[in-house]
């Protein structure tokens, strides 16, 4: 069976040839994304394995479906960049990888938390310039701090066992709360109103979907603490980046730290640093002093893509021997 990867890194392929000696796939990677305009180059093949940033609307499918692609493997979890009711329409099956290691990105969350509160990427760069003045750099305890999680699935868990370790009163928003949470004193559900309005700082980590487009937006801003911390490691359209801004530049918003961001098709996991970067949305973030952004590297630990790359080849496996795959790889 023959898979053609598009988009492809360095810091994936050594995790899928590891994964694919148990299977000796023909794989080809492919550098470019896959939109619709980039269809047209692929080859003839049973399967297409994609990465976030590829764009699967109705016309890529139908060009796809036209080689002959049966499956299209994401290897993510996130899925809104696929029309999913187009791939059936087309006869292609989707599936993803549900859960790789949810750790990592809490534990990328905290990471985040710590280096906007505490400034410590600043201090990093100030001191390779040997400016030693710690001036502009107070931060504040995270003990005894509210954290509020918008989102308690597997990430948003973990994220409040660490962050109640902390010493912080954890506040926690979810359509389907778990009652074995709350057995920690610091951990208590919440309103989204509640969460919002109390928080010193607020992580998200709910999937992108039309109930939670935009869910931050200036409305919701203006209803949050002066001074409070925004951290995004879920989806970047969960945030407005245009009220972002206006509540960076009133104060309302003491800094951000996004590992995601709604505009990253054709930015993200790029080098361009001998171009010109043509957003201006995103360049205008990237100026503030109180903004962190990394390029959606939470995932980004050995364990994730080892358990990335075994998941989606065994649903490739699967589906070549059985033409099932498990039912919670299914999108």
């Amino acid at each position: 069976m023959r898979i053609q990867f598009s988009d492809t890194h360095s810091f994936e392929r050594t995790s899928f040839d590891a994964a694919n000696s148990k299977y000796s796939f023909e794989i080809e990677y492919l550098d470019f994304r896959l939109t619709s305009a980039t269809a047209p180059a692929i080859a003839p093949s049973d399967v297409v394995c994609s990465f976030v940033s590829d764009k699967f609307d109705r016309k890529c499918l139908e060009m796809m479906a036209a080689k002959g692609v049966k499956l299209l493997a994401l290897r993510s979890a996130g899925f809104n960049h696929v029309d999913v009711a187009a791939a059936r329409e087309f006869g292609i099956t989707v599936c993803r990888v549900p859960s790789y290691s949810p750790h990592s990105v809490a534990e990328f969350a905290v990471g985040l938390m710590l280096s906007l509160n505490r400034k410590i990427h600043r201090a990093y760069s100030r001191v390779r310039e040997l400016n030693f003045s710690l001036d502009g750099f107070v931060g504040f305890d995270l003990n005894g701090r509210t954290v509020g999680i918008v989102g308690a699935g597997k990430i948003g868990r973990i994220l409040a066992g660490i962050m109640a370790a902390f010493g912080c009163q954890v506040l926690i928003f979810d359509t389907m709360p778990e009652s074995s949470l709350v057995q920690n004193s610091k951990i208590k559900y919440a309103t989204l109103e509640e969460v919002i309005g109390t928080s010193d700082i607020i992580s998200l980590h709910v999937p992108l979907n039309p109930g939670t487009f935009h869910m931050i937006d200036s409305k919701s801003i203006e209803q949050m603490k002066t001074g409070v911390l925004l951290i995004n490691t879920g989806r970047g359209a969960l945030i407005e980046s245009k009220a972002l801004i206006e509540g960076l530049k009133s104060g309302k918003i003491g800094g951000a730290a996004l590992d995601v961001y709604e505009e990253e098709e054709g930015v993200f996991f790029h080098d361009l640093s001998n171009s010109f970067l043509q957003d201006d949305t995103l360049a205008r973030l990237i100026s503030f002093p109180n903004v962190l952004i990394t390029s959606h590297q939470a995932f980004l630990t050995s364990d994730s893509l080892k358990n990335i790359a075994e998941t989606t080849l065994e649903s490739i496996h699967s589906y070549r021997s059985t033409g099932r795959i498990n039912p919670v790889n299914v999108v």
